[in-house]
């Protein structure tokens, strides 16, 4: 009986050890899933990272949403968002940013660019003027001092767009690049009467204790928002890696337009400087929210008219010197 019994475990333990190899062969042969490859890209911005026009980005850099299209985004910042089509277009970048208008304003020059989506239904920038100085209208800016980022900047081009409204031309008023600091410093001191630039600019005038208004410049001529913009070679190259990035990039700009005041949050805990200065920042992001951002019938999209409006302006006022065709400024290819 006894030997039975050993015999019997004999047999379970041969048993048992065969399904444990069975077992590890199986596992040997499983396939291994592997991760996506991080795609490393270079997105070139028109001025410092830091400056809340760049909020939809760097929240979805902070929230991982870049990551999760397996891109890893290096941020350079160059002069203006004229360089940023510059540098694109020499092959300096994968993407970049600027103004819906700067490609209107680089195709006739030779520089192969075009926006590839487009954050928010009106313009950027912002007409603001000192309230001591006695600007009502762009006509009122003749002989006086005007500051923007750069002339390499699509805001010294929406200048003389604003000036060309009022039939007045560069040689009208007296136009200065200050760069980022300087562009809002001088209008603080009294040293330019107004600026063309981006919300949070204004809000730091105010914040140096001098009274602005501050006026959307598409209510004298049709301006665009902020785009992402990438060359021609890109496009054809790297399709997907495009669309990735646009994918995130408009999802944090919805959650902006949505919540401006969690956003704002979000922004002070990500961005050093900003701590404790979440009222200020709520203030700005809903400004873009409520101003810039809205407007489009689907959010990243150019509106094919709004595009040809401005085309025909800048050519009437002859800040181009020829037109290009529609399909070489943007594409809304990529916009979901």
């Amino acid at each position: 009986m006894l030997s039975i019994f050993r015999g019997s475990l004999a047999r379970r333990a041969r048993r048992a050890v065969g399904l444990c190899a069975v077992a590890g062969l199986t596992s040997l042969a499983a396939p291994v899933m592997a991760q996506p490859a991080t795609q490393q890209i270079t997105y070139l911005l028109p001025a410092p990272a830091n400056l809340p026009a760049f909020a939809p980005l760097m929240l979805a850099e902070k929230k991982g949403y870049y990551a999760a299209e397996g891109l890893s985004v290096r941020w350079l910042t160059v002069q203006g968002g004229a360089d940023v089509g510059k540098q694109l277009a020499s092959g300096n970048g994968d993407l970049g940013g600027g103004l819906g208008d700067t490609p209107i304003v680089l195709r006739p020059n030779g520089i192969p660019i075009k926006g590839v989506a487009l954050l928010g239904g009106r313009t950027l920038h912002q007409l603001v003027v000192r309230n001591d100085a006695n600007i009502k209208s762009p006509a009122d800016l003749k002989g006086k001092t005007i500051t923007v980022l750069s002339y390499q900047d699509t805001g010294f081009y929406a200048t003389l767009g604003l000036l060309a409204s009022a039939g007045l031309t560069r040689t009208d008023a007296r136009i200065q690049g200050a760069g980022p600091a300087g562009v809002w410093q001088q209008v603080a001191t009294g040293k330019a009467d107004a600026m063309v630039g981006t919300p949070e600019w204004a809000q730091n005038i105010e914040d140096a204790g001098v009274k602005v208004t501050m006026t959307s410049t598409d209510k004298y001529f049709p301006g665009m928002a902020q785009a992402v913009l990438a060359s021609d070679k890109t496009i054809a190259e790297k399709p997907e890696m495009v669309r990735k990035f646009v994918r995130a990039t408009i999802k944090s700009v919805a959650e902006i337009m949505r919540d401006p005041a969690a956003a704002a949050k979000e922004y002070c805990a990500t961005v050093p400087g900003y701590k404790g200065k979440e009222a200020e920042i709520e203030k700005i992001l809903t400004y873009y929210a409520r101003n810039v951002y809205p407007g489009q019938e689907r959010l990243g999209a150019f509106d094919p008219a709004r595009v040809t409006k401005l085309q025909d302006f800048y050519m009437q006022e002859k800040i181009i010197r020829e037109k290009s065709n529609l399909a070489d400024l943007f594409t809304n290819q990529f916009v979901q």
